[in-house]
């Protein structure tokens, strides 16, 4: 693991953070952790739409795509 030090963070910020974190009945530390994890795992605007497009992409002809349908009634 690697540690980060952000500098210059303003007070009236940092005093929220604090509040937060106690809120939470966390360090700042842990409070801080999760954020940054729980941020890091969300996938972005970006990397959703690559995923969809990715997936949307489909290289059927439309002789294919009718015998699926032709199956999938079948199988009613």
């Amino acid at each position: 693991m690697t540690d980060i030090t952000i500098r210059r963070i303003p007070d009236t910020t940092l005093a929220t953070l604090k509040a937060r974190a106690g809120q939470a009945g966390q360090s700042l530390q842990a409070y801080l952790w999760d954020i940054i994890t729980r941020e890091a795992a969300r996938p972005t605007l970006a990397e959703v739409t690559s995923r969809a497009e990715a997936e949307a992409s489909a290289s059927l002809s439309a002789d294919e795509v009718l015998g699926a349908l032709d199956d999938a009634r079948r199988g009613r």
